[in-house]
């Protein structure tokens, strides 16, 4: 039977997942062609619903990563869930410390310049979310072996 930590870090990470994904081909690109004249509204909307979207997944993989660590599942390896925290120390990291503060430009003086770095930044946090999920995949796939 598969522990409901490890089965809840799956499903939130699924979830960043698809949504980075969702954000990099398609609203990231969006959001840099808005113009310069619409970008406040757009950027600062995108803020806000961003986190009411993602506020409960993020808080969830954060916490099902650190009980992860804590407690690992039965036949799990003791490297992957290091691995998978790792991988999100760099997904949350690039938000922290390049995301956040290019949506704060863009919200206060937005150019396409800005928009365009988005779109470039965000591909640390869209490979590490993928490979959080590849991951939680090998973590589920021991415990079903074990």
């Amino acid at each position: 039977m598969i522990d409901s930590v490890l089965l809840a870090n799956f499903v939130a990470t699924c979830v960043m997942t698809g949504v980075i994904w969702f954000v990099q081909w398609v609203h990231y690109p969006l959001l840099a062609s808005v113009p310069v004249d619409r970008a406040i509204d757009a950027a600062t909307d995108h803020q806000r619903r961003t986190g009411q979207v993602l506020a409960i997944p993020m808080a969830v993989e954060g916490f099902t990563t650190l009980g992860l660590l804590i407690s690992r599942p039965e036949g799990v390896q003791i490297i992957w869930p290091w691995i998978g925290a790792v991988l999100l120390a760099v997904a949350l990291g690039s938000t922290v410390f390049v995301s956040v503060p290019l949506h704060a430009k863009m919200a206060a003086n937005p150019t396409a310049d800005v928009g365009r770095r988005l779109v470039v930044t965000n591909w640390p946090r869209t490979i590490a979310w993928s490979l959080r999920a590849v991951v939680c995949s090998v973590m589920i796939l021991q415990v079903l072996q074990s």
